[in-house]
């Protein structure tokens, strides 16, 4: 145990955390943009997109309401920001043809924790006349905390 003397100010070398208007300034600085799309992802949301080089990315910044009782990300807003994901990806690869999950498989990797920005990517890996084979990630600071496989059935207009 260290004792200070109380005369002298304490100084801690960590950083105060940011707040969220900080953290939503920094993702705006690095190209992201957070959407208003309507239905379930609003009220897991809220969503982030950016539109990178190789196709589209989606984030979510986590916060408490999206913890579990031991104070890290929920799995089920994990699997949620994944199905998106690959849902939009796929809908994208199809000239914007509606589609709908018919499995996901997830692999949790890693935990997620508070303020922590979690990315999404994916791409179509396989296509058949109605059926197309994806595989995603969800990464934070590049690291990998999430790797998923799904098939989505495309819906005839």
């Amino acid at each position: 145990m260290m004792i200070r003397d109380m005369n002298t100010p304490h100084t801690d070398p960590t950083p105060p955390p940011a707040t969220q208007a900080e953290l939503e300034a920094a993702l705006l600085a690095r190209g992201w943009n957070k959407r208003k799309l309507g239905g379930f992802i609003d009220c897991a949301g809220p969503l982030w997109t950016r539109k990178e080089e190789a196709g589209w990315a989606y984030g979510i910044l986590a916060e408490d309401r999206h913890l579990n009782p031991a104070r890290m990300v929920h799995g089920g807003l994990l699997e949620t920001l994944m199905d998106h994901a690959v849902s939009a990806i796929a809908w994208e690869a199809t000239g914007r043809q509606k589609c709908v999950t018919l499995q996901m498989d997830a692999h949790f990797l890693a935990a997620a924790r508070k303020d922590m920005f979690i990315e999404a990517r994916g791409k179509v890996v396989h296509r058949t006349a109605s059926t197309l084979f994806m595989q995603g990630m969800l990464t934070v600071d590049e690291r990998p905390i999430l790797s998923a496989q799904a098939l989505m059935k495309l819906i005839a207009a």
